[in-house]
């Protein structure tokens, strides 16, 4: 079945025909919300830490005038809304996040600047219409963070280890070498000659 319609939805039945009574088995066919009319140029985007991404959705025909949105949360019932257009294509700004609708190219884009951990989450590119909006699912991860450390030659052979505090003599270690190579929760160091590095995924 190809170029789905909302009115595809319906009970088929799969048939083999027979003498007699024909044999049937019936299939339930559903329409995804936007899987025709709201598609993501992406589905799945990332960004750095305290950098920006931008997100694309595309629409069809006829969706022009029609208020775009950008919603976070994995479910749809309880996608809350961060930012929406007026049904134009001006600007619209909430905080950190940013929408922009382009009706000749049938595009809406969403920016999100200053990201952070916690802006790694599922979101929507929606359109709002009577009924049931439309809806299609973009995945949003924050890109790690490393840091690279140099030392002399002569400390090859020495432990390394990582801390965060402003003093160095009530720093909490919360991973250092014992190997080539060591990963720890969120934390990884990986030792090489006179340089190791340490990898933050989060918070």
């Amino acid at each position: 079945m190809e170029d789905l319609r909302w009115n595809s939805a319906d009970t088929y039945w799969c048939g083999i025909a027979k003498s007699g009574t024909d044999l049937g088995v019936d299939v339930k066919v559903t329409i995804d919300p936007g899987s025709s009319a709201l598609t993501a140029v992406s589905n799945a985007v990332s960004g750095p830490l305290r950098g920006s991404l931008t997100v694309q959705c595309r629409y069809g025909h006829g969706w022009e005038t029609y208020y775009k949105w950008w919603c976070q949360g994995a479910e749809w019932s309880d996608c809350h809304i961060l930012v929406q257009t007026d049904g134009s294509e001006r600007e619209a700004k909430r905080d950190r996040v940013s929408i922009k609708d382009n009706w000749e190219s049938r595009t809406f884009t969403v920016t999100m600047e200053d990201l952070r951990w916690n802006s790694a989450d599922t979101y929507w590119c929606g359109i709002e219409r009577a009924g049931t909006d439309l809806g299609v699912t973009v995945k949003v991860t924050i890109d790690p963070v490393t840091v690279l450390c140099n030392y002399s030659p002569g400390w090859e052979t020495f432990v390394k280890s990582w801390c965060p505090d402003t003093d160095l003599n009530s720093c909490r270690i919360l991973v250092q070498t014992t190997g080539p190579e060591l990963r720890k929760n969120q934390l990884s160091i990986d030792k090489k000659k006179r340089t190791f590095s340490m990898t933050i995924w989060g918070e």
